[in-house]
């Protein structure tokens, strides 16, 4: 088999370390923010399939202890990744308990979700495991954003990409599409943004 970028560090993924993140997923939610203007400092934010706790990190350096940042993830954050100001929930999003748990430390000035299936490598799966993701996430976005709060999620690129971003137009003033820079050039992953909830 022939080698893919997948299998040794990128420019992307050597920053990252370099700068004391966990992964490379961070340079995406920095040009997100610098491009739609997402984190302020008092923010309340609420990340959703965190760990291991790229953009939580981001979040917490880009708001300087002040605001919440609250994370859940099935999987535990890295562990130099901690806050004052941090709250996480390790459990499953689906959960009753964990969104209680998530309810009352709202409502939320910003969700962002950079969660991704276990990945099989058939691409009709993939993405259809992805869009269960991103249904989650825009459930979550709508249930737990204050009027006026912006919304960032992941999606793996497919047919239905378009009736998420429906469904997001009944919710935000704004919804797009929009593809960093820091992605892979052979990934099928994007964003879908979502601007002042109605």
């Amino acid at each position: 088999m022939g080698s893919n970028s997948y299998e040794k560090p990128d420019f992307w993924s050597k920053k990252a370390f370099s700068e004391g993140y966990p992964a490379r997923s961070v340079y995406k939610l920095q040009e997100i923010d610098k491009k739609f203007g997402m984190i302020k400092k008092d923010y309340t934010v609420l990340d959703l399939g965190a760990a291991p706790g790229s953009w939580t990190t981001f979040l917490l350096r880009m708001m300087e202890g002040s605001g919440r940042v609250v994370s859940c993830d099935l999987n535990p954050l890295s562990k130099n990744v901690k806050g004052d100001n941090l709250v996480f929930l390790q459990g499953d999003l689906l959960s009753a308990d964990i969104r209680n748990k998530i309810t009352e430390l709202g409502p939320y000035d910003l969700v962002v979700c950079d969660a991704a299936p276990l990945t099989t490598g058939n691409r009709t799966v993939d993405t259809a495991r992805s869009s269960a993701l991103v249904e989650m996430a825009i459930w979550y976005a709508q249930a737990m954003l204050k009027h006026g709060g912006n919304f960032v999620v992941k999606i793996f690129q497919s047919g239905n990409q378009a009736e998420m971003l429906k469904l997001m137009r009944g919710i935000f003033t704004t919804a797009k599409g929009f593809k960093p820079e820091a992605c892979r050039s052979e990934s099928f992953e994007t964003y879908l943004i979502g601007l002042q909830k109605k």
